[in-house]
């Protein structure tokens, strides 16, 4: 550290505020030692959550129950703890749905080595809510769960949020049962709701796409649907029976994220604006979780991760109030973007300067239930983009165009990491050089 550092304004350990998905912000979450709050998605219709969505409903819970795994405190060889993780982590056979139903019936019997090292009272706590979640597919046998590569943590995760009626009272328990309930860490959905919330893409040339897996990967030969302009009314996203799609493929239940994203069909055109919609396809306009809000009042570093940024990032941001939280919090003194190493099916053709476009504009629109979304072009900016991004981290050998100079005309800071793919090392490092540079400049 320079001996020119203000020592009173200079954190050696700042709390954080991350805004990810699940797949993309995993592999760097030891970058944030301090209090971390970690906002994430609710809205992933793919993998294993996409057959909980279809026979029982209930908002998406992949991401986050990947992030409570991640956050699992690491235990001494052959400790109960462990084998909670290793049970929790498991996914059941992917190639026959014969095989995976016995693994279940295993695990829900208590008969599966599984459950050798798990100690006796989390092991019924555990079990007792799987059971939960077998009786509830049992009850609605004529949709033919199938329970090939199903998420063991998935559905201890559902069968806590549908027995509380509550996706956070859900992530208290699960933190519980695996010893990693801090105070220093908060996994927060970003919207609170017993429905399902979906996302829709409208693209440029007027088609739309809805759900996360037909936006980012589609398990179809077409890659877009064109549909009709979906008219924004006054109504509230819980007002309507949740939705639930009627079929789904298996390619879709097998989806593992950044396997079939490696490869992808671009986009007929470019993503404009995405939205919410209720199970009519009426645009809706959610609030945040409240503690959202609070947490960006509270920490020092607002992290964009790095990840999808129309799937992961954008539907945490197209909501009401978030862009007042994050433009007038008196505690974030930096907004940090993670600019990904190489574009997707979503942001195919994008420099540096769209990411951070895509996510002003996004904040400054203004999400009423009494208009329809003006879309991204049409959008009446409130803050300069500083408001939202004052700093950039991005990688020396990463695909992404990156101007500098156009993007410090922005007000905004460009820091180079050295690397062609984000790990905790190198994700401390940026934030530590934009930390000191911030100090410098106090």
């Amino acid at each position: 550290m320079s001996s020119g550092l203000k020592k009173d304004n200079y954190t050696p350990k700042p709390s954080f505020a991350v805004i990810s998905g699940g797949t993309g912000g995993n592999a760097i979450c030891s970058a944030f030692d301090g209090f971390t709050a970690y906002i994430i998605p609710v809205s992933d219709d793919g993998g294993s959550s996409s057959e909980i969505i279809r026979v029982l409903g209930g908002p998406s819970i992949g991401d986050i129950r990947s992030r409570l795994i991640r956050l699992v405190p690491p235990g001494p060889p052959h400790s109960s703890i462990n084998a909670i993780r290793e049970l929790l982590s498991y996914r059941l056979p992917c190639q026959s749905e014969d095989e995976a139903r016995r693994q279940w019936r295993e695990i829900v019997e208590g008969k599966s080595h599984l459950w050798n090292e798990v100690d006796g009272d989390r092991k019924e706590v555990i079990r007792g809510f799987l059971t939960q979640f077998d009786s509830e597919v049992l009850r609605r046998a004529n949709k033919n769960f199938r329970f090939l590569n199903g998420s063991i943590g998935n559905y201890f995760l559902a069968a806590a949020q549908s027995f509380f009626r509550s996706l956070p009272s859900g992530i208290f328990l699960f933190t519980a049962v695996t010893d990693s309930n801090t105070q220093e860490n908060a996994i927060l959905p970003v919207i609170v709701t017993n429905h399902t919330p979906i996302i829709a893409a409208e693209l440029e040339d007027g088609s739309k796409l809805v759900g996360q897996c037909e936006i980012s990967h589609p398990v179809r030969t077409k890659a877009a649907r064109s549909q009709s302009f979906f008219t924004a009314l006054d109504v509230d996203e819980d007002e309507d029976a949740p939705w639930s799609p009627t079929s789904s493929t298996n390619d879709n239940v097998k989806f593992e994220h950044g396997v079939g994203k490696a490869t992808y069909e671009e986009l007929d055109s470019k993503i404009h604006r995405l939205f919410y919609i209720n199970s009519y396809g009426t645009e809706v306009f959610p609030n945040p979780n409240p503690q959202v809000l609070e947490h960006l009042g509270l920490r020092n570093v607002l992290v964009y991760s790095c990840g999808s940024l129309w799937t992961s990032i954008i539907p945490c941001l197209a909501l009401r109030g978030m862009a007042d939280a994050i433009h007038k919090s008196k505690t974030l003194v930096a907004k940090i973007l993670l600019l990904n190493a190489t574009n997707d099916r979503e942001t195919t053709g994008y420099t540096a300067t769209d990411y951070i476009h895509v996510i002003a504009r996004t904040l400054n629109t203004s999400y009423s239930r009494m208009h329809a979304y003006p879309g991204l072009s049409h959008a009446d900016t409130t803050y300069p983009t500083s408001a939202f991004v004052t700093d950039m981290i991005y990688l020396t050998g990463g695909k992404v165009p990156v101007d500098a100079p156009e993007i410090e005309r922005l007000g905004i800071r460009c820091f180079a990491v050295d690397g062609f793919m984000y790990d905790a090392d190198l994700v401390r490092q940026g934030i530590d050089t934009v930390m000191v540079h911030r100090c410098l400049s106090s």
